[in-house]
C-alpha cells in the first residue's frame, strides 16, 4: 500500500476511532456524581493493580527510568490521585452561596486529546485518564512511539475497569500505532475540545498551534539554592533523592546546586557521602560532550543511570554511583551543564553571599526552565531569604527544603495539587502556571440572581 493510502486510511481510523468516544462521552455526561465516583474509584483500583507490571513494560520498552520509581509514579498516579479528590464534586451544581445569591455549576468539556511521553508513559497516561473519568469527559490518548505498548496497555486497563463499573464503551480510546502526522490530526480534529500534551518543546508548541484550548508543559531546568543557614546534610539528601528518582526523568528534578560559599566543602562532602560521584576538569569535559546534540538533549542519556552515562563518555566511575558532579563556574548557554539533562547530571555552583546564589539561579532557570520550578534549602525562621527568593525567581513552583521531583508533583505539601502535568505560565509558553488538575477539565457555570444592595465605597 502507498504512503497516501496509508495516510488516509490511519485517517479514517482515526475519525471512527474520535467518533465512538464522542458518542460516549456525551452519553457520560448524564451521570450523576455518585456513578461517576463508583467509576473512578474502580479505574483507580484497577491502574494500582497493574503497577508493578505497568513498571516493568516501561523500562524495558524505552530503556529509561528505574522500574521501582516507576512503580511509585503508578501508585501516585492512581491510589494517591483518587484519595485527594475522591470526595470533588464535578458534577451538576457543585456550589450554592444563599447570601451571595448565586450558585456554580460544573459541566464536561467533551473529548480530551491526551499526549503521551516516552519519560513517564505509564503513569501520565492513569494520571489522565482518571481526571477525564471524575469530570465525565472522553480522552483519547496519543503514545509516544517508543512507549506505545505501555501506554496502550494503562489506558486499556483503566478502559476495561472502568466500563466494568458502568462507564459507556469507548470513553477512553487510543492511537495504537502513533505517529507525529496522526498526534497532530487528533490534536486539530473537529471533535477534540481540549489538548493536554506532556512532553518535549516541539509536541507542547504544537498543541498550543492546534486551534483548540490546549494545557501544555515547558522544559524544567530546576536550580536548587543551599544558604549558608540550611541543614547541609539534609538539603544534600533532598537533592539527591530527587535527582536520582527514576533516574532524573522527571522535569522538576534538580539540574543544578547553588551553594553559598560558606558551605560549599560541606555541600561537597555530602554529595560524596550520599555516592555522588565528583568529575575533574578532564572527566567534566568528557561529559559534557554527551549532553547535548544538534538538536537539543542528547536522547541517550535520558532516564540512564550515572555509571551508565559516564561510561558513555569515557569516564570510569564506581557501579553503585547515584550522580555525575560537575563543578561549574559558567552559567552561559553554551554550556552543556547550565541546561536540563533528565538525567543523574549535577551542576554545581559557588556563591559568594545569598543575593548572587539568587542570581546565579535566576539565570540558569531562564537558559531553559522559566516557570517550572526552583528550590531553597534554608532555615525556616530566614523568612527575608524566603520571600527574596521567591518574589526573584520566575517559576511556578518555588519549594522549602524539599525534593524538587516528589515535592513538584504534589508530595510533602498537601497544599500542592499532585500532578504530572506541571505549567509553567506565559514564563514558559503555557496558558497556566499551576499544576494542572481536575478543576482545569471543567466548565463552570455561574449563576447570579439580581441583588439590589451594591457595594459602597
Amino acid at each position: 500500500m502507498c504512503n497516501t493510502c496509508c495516510a488516509k486510511t490511519a485517517a479514517h481510523e482515526l475519525d471512527a476511532l474520535l467518533n465512538k468516544t464522542k458518542a460516549a462521552q456525551r452519553r457520560y455526561a448524564s451521570f450523576q456524581q455518585k456513578e461517576v465516583d463508583a467509576i473512578f474509584k474502580a479505574a483507580a483500583q484497577a491502574a494500582e493493580k497493574a503497577s508493578e507490571r505497568l513498571a516493568k513494560m516501561a523500562v524495558d520498552e524505552t530503556g529509561m527510568g528505574i522500574v521501582s520509581d516507576k512503580f511509585v509514579k503508578n501508585h501516585f498516579a492512581s491510589v494517591f490521585f483518587y484519595k485527594r479528590h475522591r470526595r470533588d464534586r464535578t458534577c451538576g451544581i457543585v456550589a450554592k452561596n444563599a447570601q451571595k445569591r448565586t450558585m456554580t455549576i460544573a459541566c464536561p468539556l467533551g473529548v480530551v486529546a491526551g499526549v503521551i511521553p516516552t519519560t513517564n508513559p505509564t503513569s501520565t497516561a492513569i494520571f489522565k485518564a482518571l481526571m477525564a473519568l471524575k469530570t465525565r469527559n472522553g480522552i483519547v490518548f496519543s503514545p509516544h512511539p517508543r512507549a506505545k505498548k505501555c501506554t496502550v496497555e494503562a489506558a486499556r486497563i483503566v478502559a476495561e475497569a472502568a466500563v466494568k463499573a458502568g462507564a459507556p464503551h469507548d470513553i477512553v480510546g487510543w492511537i495504537a500505532e502513533p505517529s507525529l502526522e496522526l498526534t497532530d490530526g487528533l490534536m486539530k480534529h473537529p471533535l477534540v475540545d481540549l489538548v493536554i500534551a506532556t512532553g518535549g518543546p516541539g509536541m507542547v508548541k504544537a498543541a498550543y498551534s492546534s486551534g483548540k484550548p490546549a494545557l501544555g508543559v515547558g522544559a524544567g531546568n530546576t536550580p536548587a539554592v543551599i544558604d549558608e543557614s540550611a541543614n547541609v546534610a539534609e538539603a544534600v539528601r533532598c537533592v539527591i533523592k530527587s535527582k536520582t528518582f527514576d533516574n532524573g526523568v522527571i522535569c522538576a528534578s534538580e539540574q543544578a546546586i547553588v551553594a553559598h560559599n560558606a558551605v560549599y566543602d560541606a555541600v561537597k562532602k555530602e554529595l560524596v557521602n550520599n555516592r555522588a560521584y565528583i568529575l575533574s576538569q578532564a572527566e567534566s569535559t568528557k561529559v559534557g560532550k554527551i549532553i547535548l546534540t544538534e538538536k537539543g538533549l542528547n536522547a541517550e542519556i535520558v532516564g540512564q543511570s550515572a555509571h551508565k552515562i559516564a561510561k558513555m563518555a569515557g569516564v570510569d566511575v564506581p557501579q553503585n554511583t547515584s550522580a555525575l558532579v560537575s563543578e561549574e563556574k559558567s552559567y552561559e548557554a553554551c554550556n552543556p551543564f547550565a541546561h536540563e539533562k533528565l538525567s543523574p547530571i549535577l551542576a554545581l555552583y559557588r556563591a559568594s553571599d545569598f543575593p548572587k546564589a539568587v542570581e546565579t539561579a535566576l539565570k540558569l532557570i531562564t537558559i531553559g526552565g522559566l516557570g517550572h520550578t526552583a528550590v531553597l534549602h534554608v532555615n525556616l525562621k530566614s523568612r527575608e531569604k524566603i520571600d527574596h527568593f521567591a518574589l526573584e525567581m520566575p517559576a511556578g513552583r518555588l519549594l522549602v527544603n524539599s525534593p524538587a521531583s516528589q515535592g513538584a508533583i504534589g508530595l510533602y505539601n498537601a497544599c500542592v495539587p499532585p500532578s504530572l502535568t506541571l505549567g509553567c505560565g506565559s514564563w514558559g509558553g503555557n496558558s497556566l502556571s499551576e499544576n494542572v488538575s481536575v478543576k482545569h477539565l471543567l466548565n463552570y457555570k455561574l449563576v447570579a440572581a439580581r441583588q439590589i444592595d451594591l457595594p459602597k465605597f
